[in-house]
């Protein structure tokens, strides 16, 4: 069902927000080594829900094309 699969996009976005977040608060800090892994870890993140942002599209345009068939 295409709404899981935009509920799994938005938790990766979440995930790499917060990411991002965290980041930011440690190079504020000055502890660039350990801000630099929370941005490596947010662009991962990004990259998921990207991907999964794409996969749930994808679901919709084909729910919405089977759904316009049945009327």
């Amino acid at each position: 069902m295409p709404t899981e699969s935009h509920q799994r996009a938005a938790e990766f976005h979440e995930l790499a927000a917060h990411a991002h977040r965290v980041a930011a608060a440690h190079h504020d800090k000055g502890d660039h080594l350990t801000g630099h892994e929370h941005s490596k870890q947010a662009l991962e993140h990004s990259a998921k829900a990207h991907q999964a942002s794409q996969e749930a599209l994808q679901k919709s345009v084909i729910f919405t094309e089977a759904k316009g068939k049945k009327n």
